[in-house]
């Protein structure tokens, strides 16, 4: 392209006016080397940019390539080289080759989008700015450019796993399960409804409950709902839905009888939770029709010693309702060795 036809809108080359009568109007063809011309007209995604051929060939990079004739472009009719690339971000590309230092955006996505941009256009020097930037805000001077976008795309997998209903009322709850496509795990968890003490892990394990409940919330996120209820009956019990209804329920609490007073103890039974939670992955998208659950009521995992089915008043197998206890009935309390412990069934 030569400085005459780039400075004026209407302007066109001699070669392209001798093949315009057997091109037809406004029809694109392929570039080829611009190193002769002084300006460069430059349409990125639609938005346009008038530069000069030094600007773009100061780095190593696919610009250079475009200019020199390495890399092959589309010219338009009107003489814009077109880009297929998003060009919001395309100014700063501009302005860091103009200038060699550039402000970068404060927002993480934009500048997650910066550094995409400087990695298509193969401006290292623009790269390596954008990870300079990250490394100093993250304290962690190691991280290559591939580990940057890595670590943003992880931090925004994690904000968005971090919605979660709050249960206020029964109505809203079942409401909510019922108009839910998805299935649905919900955690009660209400610490203050107790009348005895609790023993002396309980405290720790309803906590890991509770951290548990977070990591599966971030692992199935968008294929699950989770929903939390504070205001419930129960201490801490897993319950997990499937096309509208209950399919099974974790109850995680039990009373400890012993000879002076009573307690309550709190359990952890992690693997029987995470088993209950990819057992209902087969309500996603309605997939469980014509399916049925194996009956798991015969079987144990690590802390589980009871399980009870509720089938009453449903015809069916498959409509019954997996009820988990852990020790529920038969407990012991938590003293130390030799002091004497009293069993109730």
């Amino acid at each position: 392209m030569s400085a005459e036809a780039s400075g004026s809108p209407g302007g066109s080359l001699s070669s392209s006016t001798q093949s315009s009568s057997s091109r037809p109007p406004g029809e694109e063809k392929p570039g080829r080397n611009l190193a002769s011309s002084k300006y460069v007209k430059l349409n990125v995604g639609g938005t346009l940019h008038y530069t000069t051929v030094q600007t773009l060939s100061k780095e190593d990079s696919l610009l250079r390539s475009i200019c020199d004739g390495s890399t092959e472009v589309t010219i338009d009719s009107e003489g814009w080289v077109v880009l297929d690339r998003c060009g919001r971000h395309f100014s700063l590309v501009l302005n860091f080759l103009r200038d060699g230092t550039v402000p970068l955006p404060e927002s993480t996505r934009e500048l997650e989008e910066v550094l995409k941009e400087a990695q298509y256009y193969r401006l290292q020097g623009l790269v390596q700015h954008c990870v300079a930037t990250i490394q100093i805000e993250e304290k962690r001077p190691w991280l290559t450019d591939v580990a940057c976008l890595m670590l943003i795309q992880k931090r925004r997998d994690v904000c968005r796993g971090c919605h979660i209903p709050m249960i206020t009322s029964a109505k809203e709850e079942q409401k909510m399960i019922a108009t839910c496509r998805k299935p649905v795990v919900k955690l009660q968890n209400n610490r203050g409804n107790n009348k005895y003490s609790y023993t002396s892990n309980s405290d720790d394990n309803l906590l890991k409950n509770i951290e548990l409940f977070d990591k599966l919330g971030l692992r199935f996120n968008g294929r699950v709902l989770f929903i939390k209820d504070v205001l419930g009956d129960e201490i801490c019990c897993w319950s997990f839905y499937g096309e509208g209804r209950k399919i099974a329920e974790v109850c995680c609490t039990s009373i400890v009888y012993a000879t002076e007073k009573k307690q309550t103890k709190v359990e952890f039974p992690e693997a029987r939770i995470f088993e209950e939670t990819l057992n209902i992955l087969i309500y996603e998208n309605g997939r469980a029709s014509g399916m049925a659950l194996p009956d798991s009521g015969g079987v144990s995992a690590s802390g589980v010693g009871q399980s009870e089915e509720d089938g009453a008043g449903v015809v069916g197998a498959d409509r019954r309702v997996r009820r988990i206890h852990v020790r529920r009935h038969i407990m012991h309390d938590e003293r130390g060795h030799g002091q004497q412990t009293v069993y109730k069934d």
